[in-house]
């Protein structure tokens, strides 16, 4: 009887793809105790912030308006092209009680200050942090925007670039199916 030896190659890969297999259950059964799955059609987590201006955000004194609710950063690019789109419908749709607010994943409040500036942001925007974010299932990318209808709850989730008519279009629906 011979015993078949494995090159060193072969027991590489064995140990990596045992690796990555470990990995990816421990990573799974992970989400599924802290409970990140989707949040679409549950509650939105709330919270009070101050924002940059010192107001209270609270998320709850927003129930009877349709949310939109975006985390950001300074260094993120698809952000930064999303930024003047929200301002816009602010504007545009405040008056059928739309609130866009922004929550900057920033660590310093000074590099935020300097875009809202450049980009006439004119929405509440509020720092966030690893709890907020837990809050939300995990912001492990960005640009993350949520939808929240009039009731609190989340309607949509868009992580990523995303394109913004797809975000207009269900942010037009929730506007027109909620009308109290």
């Amino acid at each position: 009887m011979r015993i078949k030896r494995f090159s060193g190659t072969k027991i590489l890969a064995l140990r990596w793809g045992f690796t990555f297999l470990f990995l990816t259950l421990v990573l799974q059964a992970g989400a599924q105790a802290s409970g990140t799955q989707s949040l679409v059609g549950r509650s939105a987590p709330e919270f009070v912030r101050r924002d940059l201006t010192g107001h209270n955000l609270d998320l709850a004194r927003l129930h009877g308006k349709v949310v939109l609710l975006n985390f950001w950063a300074t260094w993120c690019a698809p952000c930064q092209i999303e930024m003047p789109i929200f301002a816009r419908w602010q504007e545009q749709y405040g008056p059928q009680k739309l609130a866009v607010i922004g929550i900057s994943m920033d660590d310093d409040s000074e590099p935020v200050r300097r875009v809202i500036r450049a980009q006439r942001i004119d929405y509440p925007i509020a720092m966030g942090d690893a709890t907020l974010g837990q809050r939300y299932g995990g912001v492990l990318g960005l640009p993350l925007t949520f939808l929240i209808d009039r009731n609190g709850i989340i309607r949509a989730k868009f992580q990523g670039e995303t394109d913004p008519g797809k975000i207009e279009a269900a942010l037009r629906s929730l506007l027109a199916a909620d009308q109290p």
